[in-house]
C-alpha cells in the first residue's frame, strides 16, 4: 500500500479576490459543521486545519486566529437570526386587550426563534468569555462594529412592532437578549456527569429548561422595563 495522500497537498496558496473568499467560505462551512457535535472551546485550530484540508499555518492566513473564525461565523449566523426574525414577528402583533399581550408575545417570538438556533447560541455565549479574547485591535474594531449593527437591527424590529415604547428601550431590550443567552447557554449543555445528577434529582431536561427560562425571562425583561416606561411617564 502507497502513502496515505496528505489533502493539504491539494490546497495552493489562493491569490485572486475569488480564490481568497472561497478559502475563506470553506473555513467557515467547516467549522460550521464542527459545531453541529461540539462546543467551541472543544475545537482547537489543528483539528479546524486538519478538517478543511489545510496546514494551520495556511488558516492563518486567511484569518488571524481561531478565535477571529469563530467571530466571523457568530456574525453570519447572527445576521441570518435577524434575516428569519424579521419574517417571524407580525405586524401588528397579536393582543387580547390585556395589558403587556403584545410584550409577551414579541418575547416569547424571539426566544423561541433563538432555541430554534443552538449554534447561534453557543457562539453568543462565548463571545465575551472566549472568542474576543485573541484578536488584533482592527478586528476587535471591526467585529464590534458588525455586532452593534446587529443590535440595532434587533432593536429596530421591536420598535416597530411596538411603538408605544421609548426609544432606548428595544436597545435595552437587545441588549438583555445576548446578556441571557450568554448567561443561561452554558447551562443548557452540562457534561455527561453533570447531566446524570441532574436527572437523579428529578430536574428538567437542560434544553427544556433553556427554553423555558429563556421565555420567561426575555418576557419578564421586556414587560417590566414596558411598565417602568409607563411609570415614569406617568411622573
Amino acid at each position: 500500500m502507497g502513502p496515505v495522500p496528505d489533502r493539504r497537498a491539494t490546497f495552493q496558496r489562493a491569490r485572486r479576490p475569488g480564490e481568497i473568499e472561497a478559502r475563506q467560505t470553506a473555513i467557515l462551512n467547516t467549522a460550521r459543521g464542527m459545531l453541529l457535535d461540539r462546543p467551541v472551546a472543544d475545537i482547537s485550530l489543528r483539528e479546524l486545519a486538519t478538517e478543511v484540508g489545510l496546514a494551520k499555518s495556511n488558516v492563518l492566513g486567511y484569518f488571524e486566529s481561531r478565535e477571529a473564525i469563530f467571530l466571523e461565523l457568530l456574525n453570519t449566523e447572527w445576521q441570518s437570526w435577524l434575516d428569519d426574525l424579521d419574517t417571524l414577528l407580525p405586524k401588528p402583533l397579536p393582543g387580547d386587550g390585556r395589558p403587556r399581550t403584545k410584550e409577551s408575545a414579541l418575547a416569547t417570538i424571539v426566544a423561541d426563534s433563538l432555541v430554534a438556533r443552538p449554534m447561534l447560541c453557543e457562539l453568543l455565549s462565548a463571545m465575551a468569555a472566549v472568542l474576543e479574547r485573541n484578536i488584533s485591535l482592527e478586528f476587535a474594531r471591526e467585529f464590534k462594529r458588525k455586532a452593534s449593527a446587529n443590535n440595532d437591527r434587533l432593536a429596530a424590529a421591536v420598535a416597530a412592532r411596538l411603538p408605544h415604547l421609548p426609544q432606548a428601550t428595544p436597545h435595552e431590550f437587545a441588549g438583555a437578549v445576548i446578556v441571557l443567552v450568554a448567561g443561561m447557554w452554558p447551562f443548557a449543555n452540562p457534561t455527561d456527569t453533570v447531566a446524570t445528577v441532574s436527572r437523579e434529582m428529578g430536574f428538567p431536561p437542560p434544553k427544556e429548561k433553556f427554553a423555558v427560562g429563556l421565555r420567561g425571562g426575555l418576557a419578564a425583561h421586556l414587560i417590566g422595563m414596558a411598565v417602568r416606561d409607563a411609570a415614569t411617564e406617568g411622573d
